[in-house]
């Protein structure tokens, strides 16, 4: 009883306006209660309409993983090769100006740009350049298109290969014709999480570093979370916590960019690394799971961070379609093609109609809207 009445406050503090604490957080994740979890439920979805409105949005885009060859080993990735592998790839330019082409005269308004991490990907002996001729390929033959591109993995990757600053790597690939960074490679921002999840990646602090210098910079990134394997509820609201801050400053310091979505990626194992699946417990995610912690999301973020989305390409779409319901104001992209989350296992596709997603959307009885990368509408 004495739970049921701290949850009710909770929620009852978050719709008067106020941001949760960290333990308020962990509390609504706690709940187990068909009861409790409602009320989450019904307050995030209140919340969204508050915050967000009512209507859905979704994107025309292209995802384009230019290269699997990747130098890290991330014990939750079935994506990444050695060159010497089979199955490796590494796409040239005219392979990406093809795919670019086939977005563009497809309605794509955002092609999204990440890759392995592959040493041999340089110009001269330099990793910028490279990346440089990457986004020119594409800017060149389509000024208009909006390039969501390199993670801040990346970003740390070419300046340690170039003995850069990352501020120098990012200002030269935003003047190159970057639009705005993934939030990717965030994973959780806990570093004991890490050490397990990928040891090799950059630290809390430097993804934290990479980002916020990118909203100094006037570059917008998204936010992202890798959830449901080995991570415990205060490190999920640790997470929160972090991003949250982050964004506090940018709005406070009046940066000229800010984090714009925030997206829930609830794990796959199916073809991940034994070790991580062994301890993991399950191939599939938990989607009771994803749509608490995604609730909650909303409920820790939505006064700072208001557009929420769930991945259908690891959901499937009936999974994404319900966390409309539970707080999400956004159901993704197209793509056109994916493999990261694809070769683990992924279950949803790779590829999603717009008339698809139009009607998934309209099953819930709400109204949608194409909008582009920063959340502009686009008209019809």
């Amino acid at each position: 009883m004495l739970t049921k009445i701290t949850v009710e406050k909770i929620l009852d503090h978050a719709l008067m306006g106020y941001d949760l604490s960290p333990e308020e957080g962990v509390v609504l994740l706690q709940q187990t209660d068909e009861e409790a979890i409602a009320a989450i439920r019904d307050t995030s979805d209140t919340l969204r309409h508050t915050q967000a409105g009512d209507t859905v949005t979704y994107i025309i885009n292209r995802n384009i993983n230019f290269t699997n060859i990747c130098e890290q080993h991330c014990s939750f990735c079935a994506f990444r090769r050695d060159d010497s592998d089979a199955d490796a790839y590494w796409l040239d330019s005219a392979q990406i100006l093809e795919k670019a082409t086939d977005a563009v005269q497809r309605g794509a308004t955002e092609i999204c740009m990440q890759g392995g991490l592959n040493p041999q990907a340089l110009i001269n002996g330099k990793s910028l350049p490279y990346y440089l001729k990457v986004v020119e390929t594409i800017k060149q033959e389509f000024p208009h298109i909006h390039l969501h591109a390199f993670s801040p993995q990346e970003v740390q990757f070419i300046a340690r290969l170039d003995g850069l600053e990352y501020a120098d790597v990012i200002t030269a690939l935003r003047d190159a014709g970057v639009g705005s960074m993934p939030g990717t490679a965030a994973e959780v921002l806990d570093d004991q999480v890490r050490r397990i999840l990928c040891p090799e990646k950059i630290d809390t602090a430097t993804w934290l570093e990479i980002v916020s210098t990118a909203h100094k910079l006037g570059l917008h990134t998204t936010s992202t979370m890798l959830s449901g394997h080995i991570e415990t509820h205060e490190q999920q609201i640790g997470h929160l916590e972090k991003l949250r801050s982050l964004q506090k400053t940018a709005i406070n310091r009046e940066y000229p960019a800010k984090i714009t979505e925030f997206i829930l990626l609830p794990f796959v194992g199916q073809e991940a690394p034994k070790s991580l699946r062994r301890r993991v417990g399950r191939d599939q995610p938990v989607l009771s799971d994803a749509l608490l912690l995604g609730a909650v999301a909303r409920i820790y973020l939505g006064n700072w961070i208001p557009n929420h989305q769930q991945s259908w390409v690891k959901l499937g779409l009936a999974g994404a379609t319900e966390s409309l319901a539970w707080g999400c104001n956004d159901i993704g992209g197209t793509l056109m093609e994916e493999h990261i989350t694809t070769m683990a296992g992924a279950l949803g596709g790779t590829c999603m109609e717009v008339e698809t997603l139009q009607t998934a959307i309209a099953s819930l009885g709400r109204p949608y809207q194409q909008r582009d990368t920063l959340y502009q509408k686009i008209k019809s």
